[in-house]
């Protein structure tokens, strides 16, 4: 589920301030009709040797209230 999050035309991302890799927060819906909001933590999309990108979801949660009215005010 966290990774319908990307497909959120609202889908917002910012730098994770963790110091061993890079790391990006998100947060967005999993659908469009979804009244769920998720904060998701995960690594950027590599090119694969096929073409694909690949990423790797860290964590994933339901967004706090806090994160949620960022989300909705257009403010993470």
């Amino acid at each position: 589920m966290a990774m319908r999050i990307f497909e959120d035309p609202m889908v917002a991302s910012r730098q994770d301030p963790y110091p061993d890799e890079e790391r990006w927060q998100s947060i967005g819906k999993p659908s469009s009709d979804s009244f769920i909001v998720l904060f998701v933590v995960h690594t950027d999309p590599v090119a694969q040797p096929d073409g694909e990108e690949e990423g790797r979801i860290v964590s994933a949660r339901r967004a706090t209230s806090h994160e949620r009215v960022a989300y909705e005010e257009g403010e993470f």
